[in-house]
């Protein structure tokens, strides 16, 4: 029975169980993905992070050219996403920690396409997470208790409808947020419920599409602050983003969009092999 090896960490309370897959050799299913994301009978986790060499992933080539280490990435119910920017963050910080790489810039595949990485000497982190395209202002809506706000989605590369509100604190349960139309988002979206502090600054809620409530939200903080940038026509290329779980910062630059921010590696070992195969 083979021995699987994990780690736990986080960026800005988003957590992951990374699971390291050095000879490509791991089938993770939905069911195992879910089991290790169970905050009771598993390890508990936002989502799971294998870390693989790109030449052993089954995806198209534009996904991982030049790049050796591959994000495999998967919701905590087991579903894929585009990309998780969060996870970037504690993705890299595992390379650089367990000397997968020795440098402080590289490059590592996602399925949203190559992505850029430095890690600063201050143990920040930085994505470039590509360009946000951000179309038809409040052409959706996004309701939760009764309550409707109109909201504008946007792809980063995740599908994120983004909806400002008064104020945060006077939103229910999130989870229970919906949005629509649904032919604007037929697979789905994360919503943003976004609280506007200054023109360079906002507050963020979100309801991650196949997690749930989650602390912090990569992608959609690029999302939040592209659509607040675009609405109060701001002219800062950094745009500051509160979430639950901490403090992230989004950089326009040009055609790139940058997410910095802290990652942390909590924990390590190896999963029970009983358990593991009962899964």
């Amino acid at each position: 029975m083979t021995t699987v090896q994990f780690a736990k960490g986080h960026g800005t309370g988003n957590d992951f169980v990374l699971i390291p897959d050095i000879e490509g050799q791991l089938k993770i299913d939905e069911t195992q993905v879910a089991a290790l994301c169970d905050r009771r009978f598993g390890i508990g986790a936002d989502g799971v992070l294998r870390v693989v060499p790109s030449h052993h992933v089954d995806v198209p080539a534009q996904m991982s050219e030049g790049t050796h280490w591959f994000m495999d990435y998967r919701n905590s119910d087991g579903s894929i996403a585009e990309m998780c920017g969060n996870g970037a963050r504690v993705f890299a910080k595992y390379l650089r920690d367990t000397g997968l790489v020795d440098v402080s810039d590289f490059v590592i595949g996602t399925r949203g396409g190559p992505r850029k990485v430095h890690i600063g000497p201050n143990g920040l982190v930085s994505i470039e997470m590509g360009s946000v395209h951000v179309s038809g202002a409040d052409s959706a809506q996004v309701s939760l208790a009764g309550q409707t706000w109109p909201a504008t989605p946007a792809t980063a590369p995740n599908p994120h409808a983004v909806a400002f509100v008064t104020s945060l604190s006077e939103l229910d349960d999130i989870e229970a947020s919906t949005v629509t139309p649904e032919s604007a988002f037929p697979e789905g979206a994360n919503i943003e419920f976004v609280e506007v502090i200054s023109p360079t600054s906002i507050a963020m809620e979100v309801n991650e599409r196949g997690s749930g409530r989650t602390l912090s939200c990569g992608t959609g903080a690029c999302a939040a602050a592209a659509v607040h940038r675009q609405a109060a026509a701001a002219s800062s290329e950094t745009i500051t983003v509160s979430v639950a779980g901490g403090e992230v910062s989004v950089e326009f630059r040009g055609a790139e969009t940058w997410l910095t921010g802290p990652a942390e590696i909590v924990a390590r070992g190896e999963l029970d092999q009983a358990w593991w195969a009962s899964r």
